[in-house]
């Protein structure tokens, strides 16, 4: 009767866990089905964002993200491809300094009109930048702020920067090498 008894109980435990197997991987199917169509749904927002900044920063060409590596867009790869005005149309590893800057707060930006946060920190992004596409970065970074209310908060040497902001704050160095 002992081991009847502890057959019945491992049977029944067997059972439980084949129900709960079975209940779990129709929950996965759900949620990756149902993270699939919200990737997507992001991704076609972002692209679109995406293109329209990349034309505003550029003054034309194009830009967009296409899924590498998989069929699956959950397991799939990114991969920006665009054409700055008057280039041939390449990977964003092929650009130059300023114009993989541009094209990264073009990205950016296209997820944070999506999703927005209150605030947000931007630490020396003009950096590569000349005087022409620091003007350029103001401009849009206006456009950001006020689509989306955020407060942005950036690290600068550019005075073109610094002369477009609400506050500013100094960093002085009172010795060498402290600041």
């Amino acid at each position: 009767k002992g081991l009847t008894k502890e057959w019945e109980t491992i049977l029944a435990e067997k059972t439980e866990l084949e129900t709960a197997i079975k209940k779990l991987r129709s929950a996965i199917i759900t949620l990756n089905s149902e993270g699939r169509v919200r990737l997507l749904e992001a991704f076609k927002e972002v692209n679109n964002n995406f293109g329209e900044l990349f034309e505003n920063l550029f003054g034309g060409g194009s830009a967009k993200l296409t899924f590498i590596e998989s069929e699956d867009p959950l397991e799939a790869g990114l991969e920006i491809i665009c054409q700055p005005p008057g280039k041939k149309l390449s990977s964003i590893s092929l650009l130059y300094g300023g114009e993989k800057t541009l094209t990264a707060i073009s990205l950016i930006f296209s997820i944070f009109l999506i999703k927005p946060s209150p605030i947000c920190n931007l630490d020396e992004v003009d950096a590569a930048l000349d005087d022409e596409n620091v003007g350029k970065f103001c401009e849009i970074l206006n456009e950001i702020k006020n689509q989306t209310k955020t407060k942005f908060l950036i690290v600068t040497h550019h005075k073109i920067t610094m002369s477009m902001v609400d506050k500013i704050y100094g960093v002085t160095m009172n010795q060498k090498g402290i600041s």
